[in-house]
């Protein structure tokens, strides 16, 4: 990701005009830098994982995906692993979610060949689709889009700078396993003060954060390519075992099923 988070001091990010249906391919690590839309998107990675970042937080988006970007919300995104990108845009009018942050979404079959086919080029025995027809394609796409689940795959951003410290350290090596009380000897904080940040700025205790952030780490190194085994490991689990399960617990699926081949 760009090395540095936008802030509420930093001047505004360049405004990108969406003039309709996109397919990118990505390579591994390619940053997309800060912009924003003045319309609604639609990011589906059919290959690949992207992580969006936000002034508030990232949120990891992996194959099968979606993620919901609404109109005028700053953001950012790399690829991990080699990426297919295809993105619908909406005008601010056409709001299925109502969110003010983007949203991680479960894509149905339905929906997932209904990007596909908006953001497919013409070529020969594919002619373009009329206006009337793109526009009832992408009002069925509205539709499902009402009918899909939200994911759990948001990791907030700190921004009391005790935290951003002790985020840093974790940041570096997620797999670090000192305690609350031993990382904040190690940024000058205590942990009662901690613990207490973590639940009223993230919404989440601290445990749940080191999780999440473990999670979203383990998706980079899966569309990496990295075994299952060797990212439970670099991730902080005592086996594959563990890390398979809490996987599953969190996403409803196995990290397998995501790695890059």
């Amino acid at each position: 990701m760009p090395t540095t988070r936008q802030s509420a001091t930093d001047p505004p990010a360049p405004r990108q005009r969406l003039d309709g249906p996109t397919h990118r391919a990505l390579v591994h690590r390619e940053v997309i830098d800060w912009h924003h839309h003045d319309e609604h998107q639609l990011i589906h990675p059919s290959r690949g994982v992207l992580r969006v970042s936000t002034p508030l937080g990232d949120w990891v988006v992996p194959p099968y995906r979606a993620v919901w970007i609404p109109a005028g919300v700053p953001h950012a995104h790399q690829a991990h692993g080699p990426t297919d990108m295809r993105t619908l845009s909406f005008a601010p009018a056409r709001d299925p979610l109502g969110a003010d942050q983007p949203t991680v979404l479960a894509v149905s079959p339905l929906l997932r060949e209904l990007i596909v086919a908006l953001t497919e080029e013409p070529g020969p025995g594919r002619p373009p689709y009329t206006p009337v027809q793109r526009g009832d394609l992408e009002r069925v796409a509205l539709d499902q889009l009402r009918r899909v689940d939200a994911l759990p795959l948001h990791l907030p951003a700190p921004a009391d700078d005790r935290l951003r410290a002790v985020a840093a350290l974790l940041q570096a090596d997620p797999a670090d396993e000192r305690s609350l009380a031993e990382l904040g000897a190690a940024v000058g904080a205590g942990e009662r003060t901690l613990s207490r940040l973590f639940r009223r700025e993230l919404g989440m205790t601290f445990p749940q954060w080191r999780t999440q952030l473990r999670l979203h780490h383990a998706f980079t190194l899966l569309a990496a390519g990295r075994s299952v085994t060797s990212t439970g490991s670099a991730c902080g689990y005592a086996n594959a075992s563990a890390f398979i399960e809490a996987f599953r617990h969190a996403f409803g699926t196995t990290p397998g099923r995501l790695r890059a081949p």
